[in-house]
C-alpha cells in the first residue's frame, strides 16, 4: 500500500485549491520567522531588497521579534519550499526559527 506524506505546505496548498485560489497569477506570499532580538531581525530583513520582496520587523508580545518577508511569486510547492529553505538558512545562524507562511486569498463574487 502506498502512503503519501503531506506536510503543512501541501495541506495549505490543497485547501487553497479547494477554495478556488488562482494559481495562474503571482501573489504576495508572506513568510514569517521569529528572532531573539530586534538587531537580529533587522540584520535578516536587510537581506531582502528588491522589487519582488519586502521585509518588516515588529516585536512579539511573547518576546523576541517577528520578521515578515513578502515575496511576489507563484504559489507553488517547490517555490515556497525553496524560499523557506533560504530563509531558514539566513535566520538559523541568528538564533531564529521559521514560523510559517501565508497568502491572502481573494473571495470570488457571489
Amino acid at each position: 500500500m502506498a502512503t503519501t506524506y503531506e506536510d503543512a505546505s501541501s495541506n495549505v496548498l490543497r485547501r487553497m485549491k479547494e477554495g478556488g485560489f488562482d494559481f495562474a497569477r503571482v501573489h504576495p506570499i508572506d513568510f514569517y520567522a521569529i528572532l531573539p532580538s530586534e538587531d537580529c531581525a533587522r540584520r535578516a530583513a536587510s537581506q531582502f531588497r528588491g522589487e519582488s520582496t519586502n521585509a518588516q520587523v515588529f516585536p512579539r508580545e511573547e518576546g523576541g521579534w517577528n520578521l515578515q518577508v513578502s515575496k511576489v511569486m507563484y504559489a507553488t510547492y517547490d517555490g515556497i519550499g525553496d524560499f523557506e529553505h533560504d530563509l531558514e538558512e539566513l535566520v538559523e545562524p541568528l538564533g531564529g526559527v521559521l514560523d510559517g507562511w501565508g497568502v491572502t486569498q481573494e473571495i470570488g463574487r457571489l
